[in-house]
Parts: C-alpha cells; structure tokens; sequence
C-alpha cells in the first residue's frame, strides 16, 4: 500500500507507473494541450495547469482518486501538486516529468495511440 501525504512528494516515473498500477491512483497531466497532443502516457488524465490556476476542477476521471502530477520536467508538477493539496486532493509529483519517463523506456502514445514524442 502506498501512502500519500499532504505536501510535495516526488515519485520516479517507475514509482509513478507503480503506483497508478497497484492503487486506484490516476496519473495527471498538466500540460498544455499542444503538448499533451504530442505525446503522453497510456491512461494519463489531462488538464492543464493553466486552467487548474484559473479555478477549474478536475476533470470527472480525476476526482476522488490520488493524483500522480506529471508535466515535461516536474517544475509544473509541483506547482500543481502544491495548488491540488491546498484543495485537499492527495497528490504526487513525477520528479522528472515526461522527459524522464520517456528516458526511462515507458511508453509514450500520441491521441491515435502511436509512438509520440515529448514536446
């Protein structure tokens, strides 16, 4: 059992994948859209940080479950997982973000299910 704690907590993309694998944990994308369409993880939810700044909530697949926040380079995930916990959600960061689960061989879909790429 994983435990999440209130406050910034930063998980490797294995710990990440892990996690959304062996909990009912969802792995949360907070990039732009742009590149989301470029290239994401199988099952990711999205929703950009810049709209989750604005005062939206989550997305229907997102609420009630951990999140485990990703973006590009986890300078955003954090920023959104210190935003998500002040609302009460429980919530990790992906240190490394997409850069680095892609450097770690997992996989990278586009929105047709092919080889993406991490823009």
């Amino acid at each position: 059992m994983f435990l999440f704690r209130r406050g910034p907590v930063r998980v490797t993309p294995a710990q990440a994948l892990q996690r959304t694998r062996d909990t009912d944990a969802v792995l949360f994308d907070v990039r732009e859209r742009a590149e989301w369409a470029a290239g994401r993880a199988p099952g990711a939810v999205h929703a950009p940080l810049s709209t989750l700044m604005t005062g939206a909530g989550l997305p229907p697949a997102a609420q009630g479950r951990p999140l485990v926040v990703i973006c590009r380079s986890g300078h955003r995930s954090r920023q959104a997982v210190k935003l998500l916990t002040g609302r009460g959600a429980e919530a990790v960061d992906v240190k490394g973000g997409m850069n680095a689960w892609a450097a770690a061989g997992l996989p990278v879909v586009d929105g047709r299910g092919s080889s993406g790429s991490i823009a």
